[in-house]
Order: structure tokens, then sequence, then C-alpha cells
């Protein structure tokens, strides 16, 4: 449950207008936000603009779409609770399961209890932080590939 006093949750179509304003790449990957709540995000991207020469999706085109659904999780989570942060990918590690051939979705959710508290009260002091985000890939109902992303989290001076 969002602070009363904080900020509205985003909702899907305000995410993807921010994502697209501001991460021009998600634009030209076609990008698009399917979900978004203080609970997680569901990004989807379709196979065209993210093709490689196998007629599946491009590696880093995956990896990409599971770090802004990542990513976008914590914006959502943090802007809702009235946190102004900066947030930005410190390290990740991405696991492929299988080629995509077609278009996919990336989920993913912000840190909750003890890490989300600790998170929070860590940003409140005025302190960086940092926090560990896990997002799947999926297409046609099965798991493609995982995202274990460790994010910076930089209260805004």
């Amino acid at each position: 449950m969002p602070d009363p006093a904080a900020g509205p949750v985003m909702t899907a179509p305000e995410l993807e207008a921010y994502l697209r304003e501001r991460i021009p790449l998600t634009r030209a990957m076609a990008v698009e936000v399917r979900s978004a709540g203080i609970d997680g995000v569901e990004v989807h991207a379709p196979l065209a603009p993210n093709i490689n020469h196998r007629d599946t999706v491009f590696g880093g085109s995956a990896s990409a779409v599971a770090i802004v659904a990542a990513w976008s999780a914590l914006h959502v989570r943090m802007r809702a609770a009235g946190l102004d942060v900066r947030l930005v990918i410190r390290r990740n590690t991405m696991s492929y399961e299988r080629p995509i051939a077609t278009g996919f979705t990336a989920t993913a959710a912000p840190p909750v209890g003890d890490a989300w508290d600790k998170l929070v009260a860590t940003v409140e002091r005025g302190r960086p932080a940092r926090v560990n985000v896990h997002a799947q890939l999926h297409c046609e109902g099965q798991l493609m590939g995982e995202l274990d992303g460790e994010f910076a989290v930089l209260p805004k001076t």
C-alpha cells in the first residue's frame, strides 16, 4: 500500500510515455507497458525491431527489455512512495533458456518486506542504496530468460 502522503501510482500509459521520452531506446525497440503498479510491471516487445541474424530476438534486446522491466518496477514503487531518487543499473547477470522467436514479455517486481523497508530507510537518510531486482522473460507461456540486476538508488541532491 503506498503512503497516503506519497505520489499517485503511475499507470501503464504514463510509464510507457515516460520511458519513450526519457529512454529513447524503448521507442526504437517498440516496448509497450502492459501493466504497472506498486507490485510490479510487465512490458512487451515485438520481434521485428529486436530481430537478429537468426530470425530470433537479439540477446542485447532481450537483456535491455529485462533491465527496463526491473528499472520500471523500482521507479513506479519509489514514485508511489514519494521518494525522489535516481535509479541506475549497477550490474546484472542475464541467463537465456532458449531462443525467442516472436514477441515477448518481461516482468519484474520491486523488493518487499524487510528489503523494501531497509531501502526506504537508507534513502530517507539521504544515503545511496543498492537493491536487487529479478526479472523474467516469457514467450508463449514459457520462461525464456532471467535477469538478476543490482541497481544503485541515489538520492537527488
